[in-house]
């Protein structure tokens, strides 16, 4: 339908329901992209990082697929995300939170057997506190910063971790973990450094395996997976490493809807400020979205669309609901009231666009809005 690869039926029933567009969500190509992660670091496991909603795809749906596909450790960053996820999950399936556990969360967390992950002395202090209370011993998963300065136990820290695991049995160390900064650029020498200081780590901490890969990590090699690989954003088809061909499948395709079209003479000004100048006559159309669904201000006169694999860039400012584009290039007629045009699928990847916005792939992801309507497939 005009362009557009969305079943016509279905489309019918997002525009009855109101929506603006249109959001495909391919969970078959988010688990073909699982399979093909777990064969890069196989003996290793892999998990999956479904935080912030599965980066904005619906956490419930994209964990349920996973865990029918094999996966059983799911990371989110929030205790409120775990609380949400859990229940959506069978009792096999572990469900970690990155950012451990904010005071008095605690019981809670041991209560419906949730695993925090624990990035300092202080939580994991509160954590045997809460075990000794309850009087069982509890899971946890120990990470250690390596040269990233945000979560995890520091350096001067890790002997006073030690001491407490010597005299304290009332925590079980599932594994412990690091995060990569730089393993998305794959010629940082900041992956060198952080991987010499994880081996440091380990070497202190023999008894208890080790996790590391990331997304990019994966793609490091095999000193860099540990036993437990933890990809988030090439799951959902972003890349994983700069600079090269994306090995993943795209899982997300976004058709949004045309709401006017007109013809403007030269010199006429087109959206907020009037900073976009017509230089001729020029068709316009108006699409269904704009910066509160997911379309970055920043693509103002710098980003586009597609239909039919033309490109039809982005004129003006993006309004909060609406987006101006340039369809000159299209022959007339085209492109009416109700038709289609792509913002991500065939034409334009979750990368293409965020880098016409001088964003990440995370950020495009995580902004899509739910006036959308979303379909999974």
């Amino acid at each position: 339908m005009d362009g557009c690869i969305v079943d016509s039926r279905a489309l019918k029933l997002a525009i009855d329901n109101g929506a603006c567009g249109y959001l495909t969500i391919d969970l078959a190509a988010l688990c073909r992209n699982y399979d093909k992660l777990s064969a890069v670091v196989v003996p290793a496991k892999t998990a999956a990082v479904v935080k912030a909603d599965s980066y904005g795809l619906g956490a419930s749906q994209v964990s349920k697929a996973l865990y029918a596909r094999g996966c059983r450790h799911f990371l989110v960053a929030h205790f409120i995300e775990a609380l949400r996820l859990r229940p959506q999950l069978p009792g096999d399936a572990t469900v970690f939170v990155l950012n451990g556990l904010l005071p008095g969360n605690e019981a809670t967390c041991a209560d419906v057997g949730i695993v925090p992950v624990i990035n300092s002395l202080d939580q994991l202090q509160q954590w045997s506190q809460t075990a000794r209370s309850l009087q069982r011993r509890l899971p946890a998963v120990l990470q250690f910063d390596t040269g990233m300065s945000r979560l995890g136990i520091p350096p001067e820290d890790r002997s006073a971790v030690a001491a407490h695991l010597q005299t304290s049995d009332d925590i079980d160390i599932l594994f412990i973990m690091s995060h990569l900064a730089s393993a998305d650029e794959a010629g940082s020498g900041q992956n060198a450094d952080q991987l010499a200081e994880m081996r440091r780590v380990a070497a202190e901490f023999p008894q208890y395996d080790v996790s590391f890969a990331n997304s990019g990590g994966i793609f490091l090699g095999g000193d860099f997976h540990g036993v437990l690989a933890r990809p988030g954003i090439a799951l959902y088809g972003g890349a994983p490493t700069s600079g090269v061909t994306n090995p993943m499948e795209a899982v997300v395709r976004l058709d949004v809807a045309v709401v006017q079209t007109r013809t403007v003479p030269e010199g006429a000004r087109v959206g907020y400020g009037g900073v976009h100048v017509t230089k001729r006559q020029t068709r316009l159309a108006t699409i269904a979205a704009g910066y509160a669904d997911g379309l970055p201000r920043s693509l103002s006169d710098r980003g586009a669309v597609y239909y039919n694999g033309v490109r039809l860039p982005i004129v003006g400012r993006v309004s909060m609901d609406s987006t101006t584009i340039d369809i000159s290039a299209l022959p007339e007629g085209t492109l009416s009231f109700g038709s289609m045009v792509e913002v991500l699928g065939d034409h334009q990847s979750l990368d293409d666009l965020a880098r016409d916005a001088g964003l990440i792939s995370y950020e495009i992801l995580t902004s899509l809005g739910h006036r959308f309507h979303r379909q999974y497939r």
